[in-house]
């Protein structure tokens, strides 16, 4: 997989405003395909506050749009479609199930840009991005191994698909480092965003001796329910969640699309975009994480703050054996790291996880 590291910060936005536009119509189109809220708290709203910044940048420049609540199927490919056939230059579509819809629109409208978000099919005007979301996930798990009191850790997972995979077995590993004693009960709920089935779940955790939860889908349901519950934590999911950093929240994994939309628009509007993969993470700034609260206390702040350091540095890798598969078949040897093509299709739990990846 290629990766390519996109300028991040404020410095990227300064002499944006004077680019030249791109196209017939006197602005550059760009928009955006949701498949939650823009209000979720998480994963859409990060991608929302991403359009934001596109039109800081660019001003009257720039014309965006966006449709939030779209599923998973049939309904994207109308949607996408509709937006192209109203002159848009550049579509976003921001989640893994609209891969086969963004590729078949795209292929009735050559001369429109899409990027599509954590999938890994791509053609001549469709480019595909995504974060290193499991070097969050990693200091997550840290943080979860040193704080939990059960040795029970809970994870609420979205879709059996690489990107959660990935992300149970970085946060399982690095609590496991810290905490040999630690256990991880998983629970998939097959959904981005219902906040009713994710409270359940997070019910379910809890009930089970879960005293952290962590989780890979888009409502602060998950934290709602830790902080009606006695000593249970949890962190804020693709967006900082910040409404509860006096409650449950002790850190957050942080989604920060925002430098990435904007270079991609520049690049429409200069006449420069191909389709690329773009994988980038915390050193990048895509993946930051978010300010860690008193209830973590001062070394393990330490611990996990060093760890972010040297992932961010290149330093380590989360995926650095030995790690052995859940069947205890060696995966990687000791100071073997991952390659990204292992990782982006990462189909299987590490050892000492339970249970199965539902097919």
């Amino acid at each position: 997989m290629k990766l390519k590291t996109i300028l991040t910060g404020a410095a990227l936005a300064l002499g944006l405003a004077g680019a030249a536009v791109a196209g017939s119509h006197g602005k550059t189109k760009v928009g955006f395909v949701y498949v939650g809220p823009i209000g979720d708290g998480g994963w859409t709203y990060e991608h929302n506050r991403g359009r934001l910044a596109v039109e800081k940048a660019f001003g009257d420049k720039v014309e965006t749009t966006y449709i939030e609540n779209v599923p998973e199927g049939p309904d994207a490919e109308r949607v996408m479609t509709q937006m192209a056939l109203k002159g848009v230059d550049l579509i976003f579509t921001t989640s893994f199930g609209y891969m086969d819809a963004t590729i078949n629109v795209a292929k009735k409208f050559p001369k429109v840009k899409f990027e599509h978000a954590t999938g890994y099919k791509r053609a001549d005007n469709v480019g595909t991005y995504s974060a290193r979301f499991y070097e969050g996930r990693a200091v997550q798990g840290l943080i979860a191994g040193r704080m939990t009191k059960t040795n029970t850790i809970g994870y609420i997972a979205s879709f059996p698909i690489p990107e959660v995979i990935r992300g149970i077995n970085s946060s399982y590993l690095h609590a496991k480092k810290v905490n040999p004693n630690v256990d991880f009960k998983v629970v998939w709920v097959y959904t981005w965003f219902d906040p009713a089935k994710e409270a359940d779940a997070a019910k379910v955790l809890i009930e089970q001796g879960a005293d952290v939860i962590l989780q890979h889908t888009d409502s602060t349901a998950p934290l709602a329910v830790a902080a009606a519950t006695d000593n249970v934590i949890g962190f804020g999911q693709a967006s900082d969640m910040a409404e509860y950093a006096n409650g449950p929240r002790v850190s957050s994994i942080i989604d920060n699309w925002g430098p990435y939309y904007v270079a991609r628009t520049k690049a429409v509007m200069d006449g420069t975009w191909k389709s690329d993969d773009t994988w980038d993470g915390i050193g990048a700034g895509m993946v930051k994480i978010g300010e860690m609260t008193d209830r973590i206390p001062a070394d393990v702040q330490a611990e996990a703050k060093a760890l972010e350091a040297k992932i961010a540095s290149g330093e380590y890798k989360p995926f650095t054996g030995p790690i052995n598969k859940q069947d205890g078949s060696v995966w990687l040897a000791a100071g073997e790291t991952a390659d990204d093509g292992t990782l982006a299709g990462m189909n299987f739990y590490v050892e000492g996880l339970k249970g199965d990846i539902p097919k």
